[in-house]
Formats: structure tokens, sequence, C-alpha cells
């Protein structure tokens, strides 16, 4: 590590939220660093939606070659883009707060039907490119038309308020991080625990190569070691069925008071398939990811 610290992001609104953020943390510990910007696959390939694009690590792959190369020190991602493997020679050395993990349903005032669920009326037009919004959404509505939709969350915000759609699909934490003003629209704020989120949304991860000591140990105080037991075991569902991040998959997990697991997961085998939900509880996280998985698979 140099004495500043090179931190790798993707250039949008949100990503450049959570790379500020980075600095900002770093600089409460004294710690200088600079932004370099990379472009993904994600962000240059718009015209498809992630369950028609190949691979894994759309948001991450360029970032961590980057990072393997040198040319990086630090990369900041949205956990729940980040594959569950790590390039070798790379390590996730800290995780965020989580902020809110749910999804939010934004729709446009013009549109809304009283007394309909979620307020949406039939045969709604509703934009998401996400397989595991597309599946949860049919299963509770199956008489709406799903549109894909691509580009950051500015841009989603525009082309509904432009009519294009009736309502889109949209994380809560990228909401909140970018304080958006959603006062135009009708938001329809689902629980984690009935509408299930991606494994690790609302967290940041922070990646670095594993043998760089002295960025990972800049890192420490960074680290929630709380979120992180519950995100470990989000992502070994994830891992254990062998999913990226088009895997019409969700899992949610939390601690109550008493340190008991609690676990919520939704799987379909492709987006307008039908869903298979399961809750867990139990004491300790032995196993729980493992016993989470042979639910699903019924």
């Amino acid at each position: 590590m140099s004495t500043t610290i090179k931190i790798g992001t993707r250039g949008s609104k949100l990503a450049m939220w959570q790379a500020e953020y980075t600095q900002q943390q770093l600089s409460a510990a004294g710690i200088d660093s600079e932004l370099i910007i990379i472009k993904t696959q994600g962000d240059r390939i718009q015209h498809l939606s992630f369950d028609k694009m190949e691979g894994k690590g759309f948001f991450t792959k360029e970032i961590e070659e980057a990072l393997l190369r040198g040319d990086i020190d630090l990369a900041v991602h949205s956990m729940k883009d980040l594959p569950t493997r790590s390039p070798e020679g790379l390590a996730i050395s800290a995780v965020s707060y989580r902020e809110n993990p749910a999804d939010w349903l934004v729709i446009r005032k013009e549109t809304l039907e009283e007394g309909a669920l979620f307020q949406l009326r039939k045969g709604a037009v509703v934009g998401t490119s996400s397989a595991r919004r597309k599946a949860q959404i049919l299963d509770f509505r199956p008489d709406i038309e799903i549109k894909d939709i691509r580009g950051n969350v500015p841009t989603r915000l525009r082309k509904l308020s432009e009519g294009q759609f009736d309502a889109i699909m949209l994380a809560a934490a990228g909401l909140t991080r970018l304080k958006l003003d959603l006062s135009g629209f009708h938001v329809v704020k689902f629980s984690p625990k009935e509408f299930i989120p991606a494994p690790a949304q609302g967290v940041l991860a922070w990646q670095a190569r594993a043998e760089d000591k002295a960025t990972r140990r800049a890192l420490r105080h960074l680290h929630q070691s709380g979120v992180s037991a519950v995100t470990n075991i989000e992502r070994q569902v994830l891992s254990l069925l062998d999913g990226g991040c088009q895997m019409p998959l969700g899992v949610y997990c939390e601690r109550d008071g008493e340190g008991n697991y609690h676990l919520w997961a939704a799987k379909a085998e492709a987006w307008n398939t039908p869903v298979r939900k399961v809750r867990l509880s139990q004491s300790t996280n032995h196993l729980l990811a493992e016993r989470a998985v042979e639910a699903l698979k019924g």
C-alpha cells in the first residue's frame, strides 16, 4: 500500500456515494485516499437484463482485475453484486453497516388502483431487470406485465416519471443513501421477511489484495462483525446453490436480542416459474445455510 490508498469504483451516483463514504471513513482514521473510476461489463451493456447476460460479477470483474494488477489498492462493492468466491489473491477485508435491506415498489400516482394488492392496477407494467424481483412480484400479482429496465437509479426514476412504466422496483438502500425525492410517487415498502431481498442487500464490501496487509489493517475499524455474521449465511446459501446475481434467489437473515438466527429465503427455477419460500430459526449458525438449501430444493 502506498501512503494514499487508491479506491476503485464504478462511476454511477450510487457507486460514487459508496466510494465517497469509504473515503470519509478512512479519513476519520487519518488515512488519505483517491478514487479511480472503472467501467464494468454491467455498465457497458445496457440493452440486456441481468438474466440474459453470461457469467457472474457483471459489476465487479473489471474492478477485481484492476486490484490484482495493482492499479488500485481497494475495491468498494455493493456486496449483493459480488460473487461468493473472490479471485485467488483477493479477499473481502471488511463489510459495512447494513442499510435498509428491503425492496421498494415505486408507483406513478396516476396509475394507482384503490383496493388492488399494492395498489397496482390490473395488467400494470412493472420495471425490473432482476430475475429475483420478477419471480417474487409475479408470485404476488401474476396478472402484471414485467418489462426490463436498466440504468442507474435516477435514470430509472426518470423513465418511470415519463410513463414508460406504471411502477419500478428498487432497493431501499440505494434510494435512502442517495436521499432521492420520492414525494411525486407512491412507495410500497416491502418487508424483507415477505419480499425476500438479494443476499447481503444493503451492505458494502471492501476488497483488497490478500498480501496487502497495510490496506487490510486500515479497514479493520470499518468492519461490522454483526453484519458479517448474517451476510455470511445469506451468501453461503447462494454459494451452495452455485448462483450468481441472475439467480431468482432471495435470502435474508437476522439475529434477535438473544443471539438466535432467523432466516427467510425464496427461490424460483426461473423468473416466470413458481416461488418456493422457507423460514428457519435456530440458536446457532451451524448448518443453517445447508438446511435452507435443502428446504429450497424441496
